[in-house]
């Protein structure tokens, strides 16, 4: 397997739609967009170009690893929801760093956390999504990242 290149390119040098993919990321994990398609949407591109660079392009920032990541969720209070929300956390390698559990109010307990994103853990917006699949949980945005 070769071994993976990086280079740092003022974004002024690149074709736009790699702008445009990150955006779209930004989006997403802010939780302004919803799914891929409003995001594509949003930014101007087809879903196709959004997956076809999704995992090729990260601002610099966002390529530094130990960093720290502030997340909300909303859980159903029901058994095994908060036990599986985190072991996508555990899956992905990622430290926790705080975690706090509002007392459930209407059948739903908000979440929030902070975790170390580590260099062998998952990207940040695959968490996110992986805590998004967790049946009972909703409302899934991150709120902050160092």
């Amino acid at each position: 397997m070769a071994k993976s290149e990086y280079y740092i390119i003022e974004r002024s040098a690149l074709p736009e739609v790699y702008g445009q993919v990150v955006e779209a990321k930004k989006l997403l994990s802010s939780g302004k967009a919803a799914t891929v398609q409003e995001a594509v949407e949003l930014v101007g591109i087809s879903r196709s170009s959004f997956y076809k660079y999704k995992d090729v392009i990260e601002p610099f920032t966002d390529m530094v690893r130990h960093k720290a990541v502030t997340i909300t969720a909303r859980l159903e209070d029901k058994p095994g929801v908060l036990p599986q929300f985190l072991s996508v956390l555990e899956k992905s390698e990622v430290n926790i760093l705080t975690i706090h559990q509002a007392i459930p109010i209407g059948g739903i307990a908000d979440v929030s956390l902070s975790i170390e994103v580590l260099e062998n853990s998952w990207p940040i917006d695959d968490i996110i999504d992986g805590l998004k699949q967790v049946n009972g949980v909703s409302g899934v945005r991150v709120l902050a990242r160092e």
